[in-house]
C-alpha cells in the first residue's frame, strides 16, 4: 500500500483534478490543496476510513511512518472520528483477502476511489519484435472509481496511467 499511496499522491501532482469535491451548495468544483489519503481499513466494528494529513507533503519514508501509525490505531480501536474527516481520496485494498478485482464505492465528499487487488503469477510479454518474450510477473488489478460530476474518463484514465507507470518503474516517479 505503500508505494500505491506514494504514486498516487505524484500522480495527482499531474492531475489535481482527481483531489477534487464538488460544492453543490456554490455549484462549482473545488479542487483540495492537500492529499489527505484514506486508508479503507477493516476491523471488528467494521470498515474505517482514516486518512493521512496532507499525504501529498510526505516523502516515503514519512509516508511510511504515518501509515504505520494510522494501522496501530486502527487495530488498538483508537480511530477517532478527526482521523476520518475530511478526506479527499481513498485507498482500498481488497488483495488482502484474495479479491482479484471489484468496484469501489466512493466516500462522501471525494471524486476518485482506488481500489488494489490481490497480486498473482501471470505470464506476461515484453520487449519488442525480435527480443519478444514472455516471462511469469507478479500482476494486480488497479480499478478506479470516480464520480462523474467532478471527473470524465479520460482524466480518471490518465491518473490511472500515471499510478501505473509509476508501480511498474518506481524510477520514473522522478519525473513527476
Amino acid at each position: 500500500i505503500l508505494v500505491l499511496a506514494k504514486a498516487g499522491c505524484l500522480a495527482m501532482q499531474r492531475h489535481p483534478e482527481v483531489n477534487s469535491s464538488l460544492d453543490l451548495e456554490r455549484g462549482e468544483i473545488v479542487v483540495n490543496p492537500d492529499v489527505n489519503l484514506g486508508i479503507a481499513a477493516a476491523t471488528q466494528r467494521g470498515l474505517v476510513v482514516p486518512n493521512i494529513k496532507r499525504a501529498n507533503e510526505l516523502n516515503l519514508v514519512a509516508l511510511a511512518q504515518a501509515l504505520n501509525d494510522l494501522v496501530a490505531k486502527v487495530r488498538e480501536g483508537k480511530i477517532t472520528p478527526a482521523d476520518a474527516a475530511n478526506g479527499t481520496f481513498t485507498i482500498t485494498n481488497v488483495g488482502v483477502f484474495g479479491v482479484e478485482g471489484g468496484t469501489p464505492i466512493l466516500n462522501q465528499g471525494e471524486s476518485a476511489i482506488l481500489l488494489l487487488g490481490t497480486f498473482n503469477r501471470r505470464p506476461w510479454v515484453i520487449g519488442e519484435g525480435e527480443d519478444e518474450r514472455i516471462v511469469v510477473r507478479s500482476v494486480a488489478k488497479l480499478t478506479l472509481s470516480i464520480d462523474h460530476r467532478v471527473l470524465d474518463g479520460e482524466q480518471a484514465s490518465r491518473f490511472l496511467a500515471d499510478v501505473a507507470t509509476i508501480l511498474e518503474d518506481p524510477s520514473l516517479a522522478l519525473m513527476f
